[in-house]
């Protein structure tokens, strides 16, 4: 039996027009604040709180969401996830989320942030119902380090399973490895210092809304690299290179904005913590 650090599990469910908590239990160092509803359109929205402050040497966090039909969760993170030294076991993080017919889901945590000598594996595994939407993204930032150096950190594994109606659909596996890679190198970081990505899965991501995202996103600048993908099914990756968290949140909220205005008719939401 895993001896898990943190434990949240969160059910979500449609009940007129709102989305309300129908099921919700966390124990160790999770927590998640009330509901908060920014806007009127009936959205719920989360704050997964972590009381420790970062993650330690040899932690294990267990996560899991579900949404009824046509349930809409905006979650995020309270501040940054930090991952501390781990001279002895890696910090392992694996959450499964359910997304039932009709249902929205927008996970937009704050950074990762990997401190010198850390480890963190990252397991996410979503399954989708015809007719859902997910939007997901994360950054990885490089974290202190004694001497000066950007990736200082050991490794750093993020892995992306997305299941539409159980067959799988996106497997998306990134693995940073300072000292066995050359970070700076070609199909590495290529001088940038941030990486972000953001995925995307939806029957509303036709080519058409693809062009309009071009045209939001200056693809040309030479402060940051972007790269677009569409998937197999309806819907994209982005993939971000750059030298700072605010250029990579600035992108994805242009996205997003895009997104929420005309998928969902709704206004745009800031999330920003500071």
């Amino acid at each position: 039996m895993v001896n898990w650090t943190g434990i949240l599990n969160l059910n979500v469910e449609k009940k007129e027009d709102k989305t309300i908590t129908k099921d919700v239990y966390f124990q160790g160092a999770f927590k998640i604040m009330r509901p908060a509803y920014l806007d009127k359109t009936g959205q719920a929205c989360f704050y997964i709180i972590n009381p420790g402050g970062g993650y330690l040497d040899g932690d294990r966090y267990s996560m899991s969401f579900t949404l009824d039909e046509h349930a809409e969760l905006l979650l995020t993170t309270q501040s940054a996830t930090k991952i501390y030294k781990t001279p002895n076991q890696p910090v392992v993080q694996e959450t499964e989320i359910l997304l039932k017919a009709g249902s929205v889901l927008e996970y937009m945590p704050d950074p990762l942030i990997a401190y010198h000598r850390a480890r963190y594996k990252q397991k996410n595994v979503v399954r989708m119902e015809k007719g859902s939407t997910l939007i997901y993204t994360d950054i990885m930032t490089p974290g202190w380090s004694p001497d000066g150096e950007w990736f200082s950190y050991d490794s750093v594994q993020l892995k992306n399973e997305i299941y539409m109606e159980d067959k799988l659909v996106v497997f998306d596996h990134m693995k940073l490895e300072p000292e066995c890679q050359n970070m700076q190198g070609i199909g590495q970081m290529e001088g940038f210092t941030h990486l972000g990505s953001m995925i995307v899965v939806s029957e509303k991501a036709a080519s058409d809304f693809l062009d309009m995202l071009y045209e939001t996103i200056d693809m040309t600048s030479q402060t940051y690299k972007i790269g677009v993908s569409s998937l197999s099914i309806p819907g994209f990756t982005l993939r971000v290179l750059a030298t700072s968290t605010q250029q990579i949140e600035e992108i994805f909220m242009a996205c997003h904005r895009l997104i929420r205005a005309n998928w969902f008719d709704k206004q745009p939401i800031f999330l920003r913590k500071y």
